[in-house]
């Protein structure tokens, strides 16, 4: 019986097997159009879609003015999600990642992120507000984040908070003030918040343009988002984030500690 695939999803099925099998390795140019559509006797817009394809699921990069090339797939390290990290992403560490190493070769060390924040007020969209518990176009803070590696990109977050709860206080802006960089159970608990819990839900998602500039990966590359919510002693959500890490290079590992 014939292949009833699409041709550019068994072009694009052909060149993964192709790098999963070792005969295309990091750093090899894949075949270019021209060579692609005579193998395959397809079109120029079915050439394009299966690497499109290619790139979208990491196997592949593109070089301005050089052509596309196998990517490097490589996980680089795990970041551990601990109860201090679910309270402030910035407190993660990284294992198999640490300054001048390969980070193939780099063991169970911990690396500490670093970061940079911007924070402005604006009207909570509805999937935000449905998160806070809050009416669609109410005030909050949003702060984003980048964290970086050794300089490299490693994570995005964007954080919202109701200006209801921080608004003309100490601690209405994460990154500045007397409470600054204390996370949320600590910054809260300045202005007599007792943050209780956090929820956690982690999903997958095609990566945004500006995701993917950041984070040095093709638009509509997979990433793993971490969706966590903050929540006080009347269980109502004070804070809610979105995480963003590229789902080929990272892996998310979680400590679950037991009480007897």
């Amino acid at each position: 019986m014939g292949d009833s695939r699409p041709v550019y999803l068994r072009i694009a099925d052909d060149l993964r097997q192709r790098i999963d099998e070792g005969a295309l390795v990091v750093g090899d140019r894949i075949p270019s159009r021209s060579e692609l559509k005579r193998a395959y006797e397809a079109s120029d817009q079915t050439v394009d879609r299966a690497v499109r394809v290619l790139k979208a699921a990491g196997y592949a990069e593109g070089q301005f003015g050089r052509g596309v090339f196998v990517a490097d797939r490589a996980p680089l390290g795990t970041l551990l999600r601990s109860t201090g990290a679910v309270d402030s992403p910035f407190a993660a560490k990284i294992r198999g990642y640490a300054a001048g190493d390969d980070p193939a070769a780099a063991g169970d060390r911990g690396t500490a992120l670093t970061w940079e924040a911007s924070s402005s007020e604006t009207p909570a969209p509805a999937g935000i507000a449905e998160r806070l518990g809050i009416g669609t176009g109410e005030p909050v803070l949003c702060t984003q984040y980048e964290y970086l590696a050794n300089r490299h990109p490693v994570q995005l977050a964007t954080s919202w908070e109701p200006l209801t709860i921080t608004e003309g206080t100490d601690v209405a802006l994460p990154e500045r003030g007397p409470y600054a960089r204390r996370g949320v159970r600590g910054r809260l608990a300045a202005i007599g918040i007792r943050v209780v819990r956090a929820r956690e839900l982690v999903g997958s998602r095609p990566a945004t343009t500006p995701e993917a500039e950041a984070l040095g990966c093709a638009a509509g590359q997979c990433v793993t988002v971490v969706e966590r919510t903050h929540f006080d002693g009347e269980d109502r959500a004070v804070e809610t984030s979105d995480i963003v890490v590229r789902a080929d290079r990272w892996r998310l590992e979680y400590t679950i500690p037991f009480t007897s």
